[in-house]
């Protein structure tokens, strides 16, 4: 019988990437390995048949050869009796199945490559920034406390002269296996936690830990427009990995700091401007603040308390690109205060002038309203 196409036994797409392919594979033959399926004749075959496809096409030179030729191109390197998981042990289970749940939780030993160190902890630093750096981008200082690689170790752990050695416990692998029933299940080695070397001789500056205790000074660029809960993420400036693995980031994290004058909601900026009954009434020209100097704004005529004026483009532009928003100004009636005696007989005057509801309609629609609120009221 004529074989099946590799890809098609895998369930793949001729251009799948080479982790792709091997999950697939995985996911075959988790499900049909002949230890999960014992005298199941047909998982078998699907099995082998799975595992010849893949011996071929995670090999780049015989994949080629099969994309060209087809199966006339590998039949003399493919061999379902020969080595990697051919039908002669099937592989070990445990393999497939120790690799599946290291995809998942980031390798063996929590984020280490077996057998090698493990990669430094990400830190976190919280930058307080004014509302105008965080506006216009600025370059800062920061120190950030650390763990850095032991310089007089090198970071290996091991005295100057000395140097680590395999651990006697898992061969330096790193893991070690337990058998539970038919399941073979790898875990981090005990001895050397993971690391596959012990150190018999520690270095004095570090005590075999490889990182010492270091305050570093980075210069942070900050970019245009930023905002709270951003993020800045400086590569491999976090704590350096324990034996010499590779060092975390750092994280930079955004705090602007409250603007005595300016709120921000996003792209845009709110102030209060206080104006006198005066200017209210009679309108006029008023300065307003902007973060990039004064401004004139016309005040028309008979404006009331809370109304917003928008000066566009006088916003922010935002970190992630697009244009400035806009300045809402919302004036604010001032009541004028510390009064004398001539002005407030002045404003005497001048409210003997006002005809009830002429001059101010909301006060008159409020009162009218409150009137039929008692009206309707049965007491």
């Amino acid at each position: 019988m004529a074989k099946r196409d590799y890809y098609e036994v895998l369930g793949v797409s001729k251009g799948v990437s080479a982790q792709e392919l091997k999950k697939a594979y995985r996911r075959i033959a988790m499900k049909h390995h002949p230890d999960r399926n014992p005298g199941d004749k047909e998982s078998e075959d699907k099995f082998k048949e799975a595992s010849e496809a893949y011996e071929i096409l995670s090999d780049d030179q015989k994949r080629a050869a099969y994309d060209q030729f087809g199966h006339a191109g590998v039949d003399g390197n493919s061999g379902m009796g020969g080595g990697g998981a051919g039908a002669g042990g099937f592989g070990n289970f445990s393999d497939i199945f120790g690799d599946v749940f290291g995809d998942i939780f980031g390798g063996a030993g929590g984020g280490r490559a077996r057998g090698g160190p493990a990669r430094g902890s990400d830190l976190r630093y919280t930058l307080d920034l004014s509302l105008e750096d965080a506006v216009r981008g600025s370059q800062v200082q920061i120190k950030v406390p650390t763990l850095a690689h032991c310089g007089t170790c090198d970071g290996s752990g091991a005295k100057p002269g000395s140097k680590p050695v395999t651990c006697s416990t898992c061969g330096g692998v790193g893991q070690v296996r337990m058998q539970q029933g038919f399941f073979s299940v790898q875990q981090t080695c005990p001895s050397c936690h993971g690391r596959g070397t012990t150190i018999s001789d520690p270095c004095g500056s570090c005590h075999g830990q490889g990182r010492v205790e270091e305050t570093k000074t980075l210069s942070v660029k900050v970019p245009p427009g930023v905002d709270t809960g951003d993020r800045i993420r400086l590569s491999g400036e976090g704590e350096a990995g324990a034996e010499g693995g590779p060092a975390g980031d750092l994280y930079v994290q955004i705090n602007v700091k409250e603007h005595e004058i300016f709120q921000r909601d996003g792209r845009d900026l709110y102030c209060e401007v206080p104006i006198d009954f005066v200017q209210a009434t009679l309108g006029g020209e008023i300065e307003v603040p902007t973060l990039d100097g004064r401004v004139k704004l016309k005040v028309p005529a008979e404006t009331q308390t809370g109304k917003l004026f928008r000066l566009r483009g006088k916003g922010v532009a935002p970190v992630r690109g697009g244009g400035a928003g806009d300045l809402m100004c919302r004036v604010v009636l001032e009541t004028p205060v510390n009064l004398t005696a001539k002005q407030k007989d002045l404003l005497e005057q001048f409210r003997g002038t006002m005809e009830n509801g002429k001059h101010s309609p909301r006060q008159k629609s409020w009162f009218d309203g409150m009137k039929s609120f008692f009206g309707d009221m049965k007491i």
